[in-house]
């Protein structure tokens, strides 16, 4: 007999059942329908997992359960699924939670809190599966050494792993260099600049309105009061991160890690042995050789410190971290100027997405070199003087370095332990994350790919849970969305028209222009676009670009349809709500589809391109 318990149903706790579909002694098959849970959002069916004779109902109508409450008692015939454990909810509605997807979106994807203890009511029996049993380590069965999981570096990557791990069972041990948790994103990225970046805004909002008759007086910048409220936020989600850690019961290691082999790593005085380890060590900004050792040329972590706001600044690389530390710096008075040996901005990019940005910031910056190399940089005490491959010199009193970053794959001493190394940094993986020594992991920016948190938080679990023996675990995305935070922002996610045409995929397109779009109208920023992306055939989403204020946001919503195999006509017949700038994705649906009323339709589908 197997219990068959409430699956994975997201964030709903103490759902009362309505329907029960089954008796003892019933026979059913693979996914029939067991019972139905309704949620304030949604009915969800919980389907068999496994076709089997009903044994003992443990639940009647009105019951409330959550995630791991047994349902009922199931004796398989041996067909179907062969944990048996539980089935995907199905859902009636748009609005449950999502069922079965594939790839990382049925693993990476899973919450963090599924293994917390379920909510006790006096209605349901609430039992959990117990973690599954760590493996035997490479050296020995698990328990010979310090920890089961060792994590290098605590960035998000890092941590989703570590905590993942304790969730699961595994005695984790996590070492960070820096005293405080969270890497470069929490501390020296991603989190400081988008603090900074809506400072930046607000500055933008206040200056933008006076064309509309509400007029303010040019802003006092106190940067040291701006300094100290970015930090606070940082402190606060550093600070959570260390409590979480303690009440997961995950050690914190301070120092620098070095492994020493397969199942050694030292830190300082100190030497840890692991039956795993999980390398997440990041990544490092790259930096131009030959220029002067001068404090007024600085990186992007030098950039968040505002140590100064520079009168002229140059910025060197146009790429998503340059764009982002120029928004702030002109938000806050400086007269910037870009440089970018590339034909483009935020090279790779779609042009039809970059061209808002490219136009807005043209009138707000000093000059935008685009196919232009710094060819020297000469510091005196009054400026640093800087000349151009196009012949041109300039006279700066700031040089922001962005030209991107580069892995740290060496800098744990992984060639020590086995661990293959690139000539580039990367370190190789497969679809688990193991790299080609089996009980060692690598995630996050060390093994290639796009640099980005939620793409190593997804990795991070993964490794994780491959470690712990879950089932199916596995990183196989179908987009990892892109997005950078500037003014405005540009989005986009699975296939790029550029990518299309280098590979010679046939696709629709269907745009829907901002400028008929009453939200972006009554916000005063109607320059941006909507783009999707279909197959020609079978007319599935495949890929999607956003460009306007707050595309970042709204890119979420074409992932969640590229990962469900959405098509247009899906995401046109989505209701979405009005006016919303999130109702430009379903226009543009209906603009494949033929149907759209708030532009004029086209005469015929779009035809193919290629």
């Amino acid at each position: 007999m197997t219990e068959i318990r409430v699956p994975d149903i997201g964030d709903f706790q103490d759902v009362p059942i309505i329907e029960i579909h089954v008796s003892p002694g019933d026979e059913v098959a693979l996914e029939d329908p067991l019972v139905t849970l309704e949620s304030d959002k949604a009915t969800m069916d919980v389907p068999a997992p496994e076709a089997g004779t009903v044994g003992q109902l443990r639940v009647a109508i009105g019951d409330r359960v959550s995630e791991g409450s047994v349902l009922l008692t199931l004796d398989s015939d041996g067909a179907g699924s062969s944990d048996g454990a539980s089935g995907a909810p199905a859902t009636e509605t748009s609005g449950a939670p999502a069922t079965e997807t594939s790839g990382a979106a049925e693993t990476s994807g899973a919450a963090e809190t599924s293994e917390a203890p379920a909510a006790e009511t006096s209605e349901a029996r609430v039992e959990r599966e117990p973690a599954p049993p760590p493996p035997a380590s490479a050296n020995g069965a698990a328990g010979d050494h310090d920890a089961q999981v060792v994590v290098i570096g605590s960035g998000p990557g890092g941590y989703t792993a570590a905590f993942r791990a304790a969730d699961l069972g595994l005695k984790t041990v996590l070492i960070e260099r820096y005293d405080t948790l969270g890497g470069v994103c929490l501390n020296v990225g991603c989190i400081p600049s988008k603090a900074l970046l809506h400072a930046a805004r607000v500055v933008a909002d206040a200056s933008e309105m006076g064309e509309h008759g509400i007029k303010f007086s040019k802003p006092k910048v106190d940067v040291d009061e701006l300094r100290a409220w970015k930090a606070s936020i940082v402190k606060k989600l550093t600070g959570g991160l260390a409590g979480l850690a303690k009440q997961r019961k995950v050690e914190v290691v301070t120092g620098e890690a070095l492994l020493e082999g397969p199942n050694t790593v030292r830190v300082g005085d100190r030497t840890i042995t692991f039956d795993n380890c999980i390398i997440a060590s990041g990544s490092e900004a790259a930096t131009i050789p030959g220029l002067p050792d001068d404090e007024r040329i600085f990186d992007s972590t030098g950039a968040l410190e505002l140590p100064a706001i520079p009168k002229r600044l140059l910025v060197v690389g146009c790429g998503i971290i340059g764009l982002e530390m120029a928004t702030v710096y002109d938000a806050l008075g400086s007269k910037v100027t870009m440089v970018e040996l590339l034909d483009q901005l935020i090279p790779g990019c779609d042009t039809d997405l970059v061209k808002p940005l490219h136009k807005r910031i043209s009138g707000r910056y000093e000059d935008i070199h685009l196919g232009t190399k710094v060819e020297s940089v000469k510091a005196s005490e009054k400026h640093l003087e800087v000349t151009l491959s196009s012949g041109e010199t300039h006279k700066f009193d700031g040089i922001l370095v962005a030209i991107g970053r580069r892995p740290n794959g060496r800098s744990v001493g992984a060639p020590a332990a086995g661990v293959n190394v690139d000539d580039a940094g990367f370190i190789p993986v497969d679809r688990q994350m193991r790299t080609n020594v089996p009980n060692i992991y690598a995630i996050g920016d060390v093994v290639g790919g796009p640099m980005l948190a939620h793409k190593a938080s997804h990795e991070g679990k993964v490794a994780a849970e491959v470690i712990a023996g879950v089932a199916g675990a596995e990183f196989d995305p179908r987009a990892i969305p892109s997005v950078a935070y500037t003014d405005p922002e540009v989005a986009w996610m699975g296939l790029t028209e550029t990518a299309a045409r280098a590979d010679g995929i046939e696709y629709e397109k269907a745009v829907f222009p901002w400028a008929a779009s009453g939200r972006a109208l009554s916000l005063g920023r109607d320059e941006g676009m909507t783009k999707l992306l279909f197959d020609a055939d079978s007319r599935r989403l495949l890929g999607a670009g956003i460009v306007g204020v707050n595309a970042g946001e709204l890119i979420a919503e074409t992932v969640h349809a590229l990962e469900m195999g959405a098509d247009a006509e899906d995401i046109a017949l989505t209701i979405h709500p009005h006016p919303t700038l999130t109702e430009t994705i379903g226009f543009a649906a209906e603009m494949a589809e033929g149907t759209i009323t708030d532009l004029m339709p086209p005469r015929k589908r779009p035809a193919r391109a290629s």
